[in-house]
């Protein structure tokens, strides 16, 4: 039983939370007496908190059944507005896109990516536009790409003769582990040149960045109980990013040593030092950046590139055994357009149109993130609806692949011969597919991360048949999600390899 000296400040202090709160609220109301957006109670201090449960985004699908696809609600002391179907999803990305082409910050993103100061979760406006652009012409163009594409086809090569030495023996396989060091070691040699560090376990801090960044962090949501860390995250995070740090300053200078003495441009952290050591007398540049900004944009990369890639092609191998139709479908789709005396290499893969339309269908019901975060950055009238300033804008892109009223009757089926012969797209044109945002705040490296899912897909299924361990049924396959930043399996796909006759690693 807790001493008295501990429960009396305790509850002193939540009732004072308590009374703020309603006081807050009243005074909001008074101020802005415009039509807000319908939604359900929201209780002082913990606002609709207690009605999110373990999954938020299949909570708030059915709570948008019951009060429409523009919802608001409290995340704590945060107003928040929830947008569940393309039509409203249009009006925020869109029509008042500028409104809302800010993203919403917490403790995490101000501390792993250095108060925001990369792309991803900077404030709209000209440093993000300066930095956008950048980016896009020095990370992410057509030319840099395929810098990498001779480290991408031999990281791939090598996981499939892994899978081969496993096929021979009849082994069960961790996909996830499989496809996790896949583009571990695949994105860290990209963007640092190295996948190991004899001081720093890079994988190990990346892996924990995840997990602190993804947790459910009361400070962020009732700002006035920050200073006391009840859940212990914040010092988590600290040191989480100071290990980071440390690791990426170690990385930075031994890049500069290399490159006074060789110049060369191998990898992302030396593009953007060649940018850095080069801004004083570029007359075009128009934009500085500094030493934080190139750890801030390198821990995003890994973050897009690497997590969001991941769980998509777990997704789909798993929708793919539990639909061998479609499977052979896929495979005979690739053996008629790359045939069976090689690999898979990307210049194949704008032929192969089955397999964009499952990575659609898998991107459908499996949104590698559950939510397109956006925070409006002044007060709006929005179909009616006065939304205010700092409210936290939630495009649930996992209810709008699970409409029934967009997709027929069959939504949870997957098929992905629903995007044949129609223009649906990830480009945010439709608003149909939104799992890499719309806008001005799209994601900017979307055509990276696709033809990276699409090339490990493809090179699987068409170098191995797959079947499911000890008999199991397809039906019987675990499909629950775990949700976070993003939303992966709850459990790691396994199943056996077994090798196709044509194929070889070395071919």
């Amino acid at each position: 039983m807790l001493p008295s000296t501990v429960v009396i400040p305790a509850f002193l202090l939540l009732t004072f939370i308590y009374i703020l709160s309603i006081f807050l609220r009243s005074n909001n109301k008074s101020k802005n007496a415009r039509k807000s957006a319908p939604g359900p109670l929201a209780l002082p201090v913990i606002g609709n908190l207690y009605l999110l449960g373990t999954h938020p985004h299949r909570k708030l699908q059915s709570l948008a059944n019951k009060y429409g696809p523009i919802m608001s609600l409290w995340l704590g002391q945060v107003p928040a507005i929830v947008v569940s179907s393309p039509e409203a999803a249009e009006l925020f990305f869109k029509t008042h896109d500028p409104t809302f082409a800010s993203r919403p910050t917490n403790q995490a993103t101000d501390h792993l990516f250095y108060g925001s100061q990369g792309v991803a979760f900077s404030e709209y406006g000209s440093y993000w536009r300066n930095m956008k652009k950048l980016c896009g012409k020095h990370l992410f163009s057509p030319s840099k790409s395929e810098l990498f594409g001779p480290l991408r086809k031999e990281m791939v090569q090598t996981m499939v003769k892994s899978l081969e030495i496993a096929a021979s023996m009849g082994e069960v396989v961790n996909l996830r582990d499989k496809v996790n060091g896949l583009l571990e070691d695949m994105v860290c040699k990209m963007i640092f040149g190295r996948t190991k560090d004899d001081q720093f376990d890079i994988k190990g801090l990346i892996s924990q960045a995840f997990r602190l960044g993804g947790a459910f962090n009361l400070a962020d949501l009732v700002p006035c109980l920050a200073p006391f860390d009840l859940q212990g995250l914040t010092r988590r995070i600290k040191e989480t990013a100071k290990g980071l740090d440390q690791m990426l300053e170690k990385i930075i200078k031994e890049h500069e040593q290399a490159n006074k003495k060789n110049g060369k441009q191998e990898d992302f952290i030396d593009m953007l030092l060649s940018l850095l050591a080069h801004q004083d007398t570029d007359g075009e540049q128009e934009y500085r950046i500094g030493r934080d900004n190139i750890k801030a944009i390198a821990v995003e990369i890994i973050f897009g590139a690497y997590e969001t890639v991941s769980i998509t092609i777990e997704w789909v191998l798993s929708e793919l055994l539990r639909n061998p139709k479609v499977m052979k479908n896929l495979q005979d789709e690739i053996q008629k357009v790359v045939g069976i005396n090689r690999m898979v290499e990307e210049t194949d893969l704008v032929y192969l149109n089955y397999l964009d339309m499952v990575i659609k269908e898998s991107l459908r019901l499996y949104p590698s993130g559950p939510f397109v975060p956006r925070e409006s950055v002044e007060d709006v009238m929005v179909n009616g609806y006065y939304i205010q300033k700092k409210s936290r804008i939630l495009i649930n892109a996992w209810a709008i692949g699970r409409d029934p009223k967009i997709w027929s009757d069959n939504v949870h089926e997957f098929y992905p011969e629903r995007f044949l012969n129609n223009d649906v797209d990830f480009q945010g044109n439709n608003f149909l597919l939104v799992a890499f945002g719309a806008g001005r705040r799209k994601c900017p490296g979307l055509q990276m991360a696709i033809a990276l899912a699409e090339l490990v897909v493809a090179q699987l299924v068409h170098c191995f048949n797959w079947n499911l361990p000890n008999g199991m049924s397809p039906c019987d396959l675990d499909m629950s999600e775990t949700f976070g930043w993003t939303i992966p399996r709850s459990k790691p796909l396994l199943a056996m390899p077994t090798l196709r006759p044509h194929c070889k690693a070395h071919n």
